[in-house]
This record gives C-alpha cells, structure tokens and sequence, in this order.
C-alpha cells in the first residue's frame, strides 16, 4: 500500500510528538503501555496515547471516589457553572477538536463538526438541568417527599463512531447531579477524549473526571471493579452482554445502549425524491457506522422501481474521500477489523442481492468502501438479519403494510425506526407499532438532550438523555414523615 498524505489540519502542534497523558486526579499520567492511533484515511499512524494498567485504572477509581463527597456538596448551581465553563472550553477548541475526531474517526470534518457543536449544545441544557424533589404526599396523616441522591462514581464507555459527543453527553448529566466518573474511550479513538481532558484539567476538580487510556484489555476491569456503583456503556451487543454479566456481582447500576437494526417503512403516499434524499442521509452518514441509522428500508411493490432508482442516484454521487477534505461526503470506514467485515459483507451483496450502486472497495490507501445499495435481496441474508456496520444498505419490497410492519419488527434488536409518508396521521399509526425504542416520522436519527433516547428488546437498557436519562444517574431516596 503506498503512502498518501492528508488534507491539512486546524491544529497548531505537531501530532506526532506530541505527548499525550491520562487524566487522573487531576495529573496528567503516563500510562503503562502506549497506543498507536491510525488515521483510517491513510491507514498510517499519526499519534500515540497511553494505555492504563489495572493499577492506574485503580487510582482513578480511587481519586474518583475521594471526589464524590467534595462535589456532591457543591450547590446544583456551582456544579453546573463548571459544566458551563466546560462547554466554552469546546467552543474556545471547536475546530480542532472536530479536527482530532476526523483523523481519528475519519468522519467528513462537516460532521465531526456537528459533533463538537452536539457537545457543546448537550452541555449546556444539563448545566442549567435541575432534577426536583417530588412530594408524593402532604396531609393531616404525613409528608412524603421523593427525592434524589448521586449514584456515585459511574464508569463510563464509549464507542469509536462518536468519541467525543458520547463522552460528553455521559459527563454533563452525570456530574450535574453529583456524580464523579471513570471514562474509558474507545482504543482506536482516544485523541479527541484526551485532549479534551487535556482542556478541562483545570476547570474540573480533581478526581471529579478522570480518563484512563485502553490497549483492549481494560473494559473488564472497569465494569467488574468494585469501586464503580454505576456504569454507562454504548456499544454492541455483543459486548452488552459481557458489560451485564460484569455488573451482576456487585449490582451495579447500568443503563446500555447497544446495537440496531433500523427499519424504514416508506408508505405509498410518499413523496419519492424527497424520501430518498432523507433515506439516503441517515442510512449513509458516517459511513454506515451509526447504531441508529436506517439500515432496512421497506418500500411498496408500486413504489419500489423509482424510490430504488432515486436511492441509487443519491448513493452513486456521494464523494468518498479523506475526511479533511471539505468536500468529502462519506469518509472511510474507522478500522482495519471493520473493513475486512465490510468486505465480507459487499461479497454477500454480490451473492444475494442485485447490486445498483457501488458495490466494491476502493483501491486506494485507507479503510474506503464504495457506498453500496441492493435490491431483491433475500430476507435471510445477514445483510437483513444482521447489523450491518458499513455503508451497504437493502431496500426490501412489500405488497402488504401489515407485511411489512411485521418485516419490521422481526429482530432482536429495538433501537430506533422511522416511518415516510404524506398522511401524517397514518404514519404516526404505522410507527405507534414498531418495536423501537423511538419511532421517526419523515426523518431519522434525530437526538436531542430533552428527548430520552434507548433501546428495546436486545438493543439497550436504559435511557440516555431526558429526564428519565438523568435519573439514570441517581439512587432513589424517600423521606416519609408521620404525623401526629
């Protein structure tokens, strides 16, 4: 494979020497082993991060735990003024955190963009949240009062696909409500995370947030550590799985969101170019590497020439590139394991399907992968049944609704759906029956730090986001009072 040199960069130090730390207590800490971060753009190196030993993954939890009562003490008020300060160091920093996601991650730096800006925007509404005791009963017999008290140190896990975002969305409601936390990031995306940590060192008290690097080997650690009362992990669900069993021992407290397998039920109302060019962004963006973006989508016979036409002229022309190069639509796949599964999966397409736009990898330096649609593809295929976390999507045809529906709804995962029709109401109908947790109507994939977000069935436990996502982050406390 020949070199390739990327677009350049906002950032006004030179990545490659420069010497990143864990945070931990408020130090910045070498770590027992150290990371090669690769650009999946070039498919060549272009940092190095620390990676914890259990030993140092004990300190964080044990300065994390000396914090808590410090911060927990704090005024709701002085807690969320920290968040605020927080969230002005991301805007102070906006592009080259966005830039450090790029080269990580390989995202369009449009989106990586919208990342920082999501942090930011997500920060902010849980600085000035306020979670209120409830009274539940005032009368001539007694005072009940409902209130909340910090779980306490929460260990936290986030994916490779938005490394940034996720960690601050886990971090603002967290620590709004008196929380400390452990956080692991993703071994192949650590930059962004630890940069940021790099930011916010003196503007976070020590021990409140501590990040701890990962060679691959930390994840069970951290969710079996004793020390940690509540863990918070975005991933698959296969590593779901591993994370529950992990928490069973010492009941930790656990909210997960895990993997999905989208459905999008397009409605013979629809309005075909407009509902392709929705199908097309929320199936394609980050390259398929979404755990809620459309992965199914279900048109009807009468429909499904010309919506899979339209589809395939949207996927045909979007611009696969490096994510730096600003006109750059679908960058690379984020790693060397995904792209071999992508190349699996484009073997399978050729197999059972009829392929109608790409279809192949590129030949050039990088994780680059064609972006991909199938028609009458077989049900059975794994590029169906299976999550498929690459920029290859099916559109499936149906003659009945009630088909289709329960087409839909024959998964085990249950993250989100989304429904496209010019009936508002009877799209409203169709989504009310689809085993998501959260059903979209003409849209997808639509996250907001007031509207909670989580899974059904194999999908998650647990919400992020909301109220009932801040909840997620206390213990129940009931103070009952008779009275005479």
């Amino acid at each position: 494979m020949t070199s390739v040199t990327p677009p350049a960069t906002a950032l006004t130090f030179d990545l490659a020497t420069k010497r990143y730390g864990q945070l931990i207590n408020g130090r910045l800490v070498d770590g027992a082993s150290q990371v090669s971060v690769i650009d999946p753009g070039t498919a060549q190196q272009v940092a190095t991060t620390p990676a914890a030993s259990v030993e140092q993954l004990d300190d964080a939890v044990e300065a994390a735990k000396r914090a808590l009562p410090g911060w927990s003490a704090l005024s709701v008020d002085a807690r969320g003024a920290i968040l605020h300060r927080i969230a002005d160091v991301l805007v102070e920093h906006h592009e080259k955190l966005a830039h450090l996601t790029t080269l990580e991650q390989g995202k369009p730096i449009a989106q990586a963009r919208d990342d920082v800006s999501w942090s930011i925007d997500f920060t902010r509404y849980f600085a000035d949240y306020r979670l209120p005791n409830e009274v539940l009963r005032d009368d001539e017999n007694g005072y009940v009062e409902l209130r909340h008290r910090p779980v306490g140190v929460v260990g936290a896990i986030t994916p490779w696909n938005f490394p940034l975002f996720q960690a601050l969305y886990k971090l603002a409601p967290a620590l709004i409500v008196g929380n400390t936390m452990v956080l692991k990031p993703s071994p192949t995306t650590p930059l962004a995370t630890m940069h940021f940590a790099e930011l916010v060192r003196d503007v976070i008290p020590p021990g409140v947030f501590n990040v701890v690097g990962d060679a691959g080997d930390l994840g069970a650690h951290l969710t079996g550590h004793p020390g940690i009362n509540k863990v918070s992990f975005t991933g698959s669900t296969a590593t779901g799985r591993r994370v529950m069993d992990a928490c069973g021992p010492t009941l930790k407290r656990l909210t997960l969101e895990l993997g999905g397998n989208d459905a999008a039920i397009v409605l013979d109302d629809a309005d075909v170019e407009k509902t392709a060019e929705g199908l097309c962004t929320w199936a394609y963006a980050n390259a398929g590497q979404v755990c809620v973006s459309i992965k199914r989508i279900y048109a009807p016979s009468s429909m499904y020439d010309p919506l899979v036409e339209a589809l395939a002229r949207r996927v045909s022309e979007l611009t696969v590139g490096h994510g730096l190069d600003e006109d750059t639509r679908l960058g690379p796949v984020q790693n060397a394991a995904q792209y071999e599964k992508a190349r699996a999966s484009l073997e399978l397409a050729h197999e059972h399907g009829t392929v109608v736009a790409g279809g192949h990898m590129l030949d050039r330096p990088g994780y680059y992968v064609e972006p991909t649609l199938l028609r009458d593809v077989d049900e059975d295929s794994p590029l169906v049944r299976e999550e498929t976390f690459a920029p290859i999507r099916s559109v499936l045809r149906y003659d009945d609704l009630e088909d289709a529906i329960d087409r839909a709804n024959d998964t085990p995962y249950g993250l989100g759906a989304s429904v496209w029709g010019t009936d508002t109401d009877r799209a409203v109908a169709v989504a009310d029956r689809l085993d998501a947790g959260t059903s979209w109507i003409n849209h997808h994939f639509q996250l907001t730090p007031d509207v909670p977000f989580g899974g059904v069935k194999q999908s998650g436990l647990g919400a992020e986001f909301g109220r009932i996502g801040v909840e997620g982050f206390v213990d129940v406390h009931v103070v009952n009072l008779k009275r005479s």
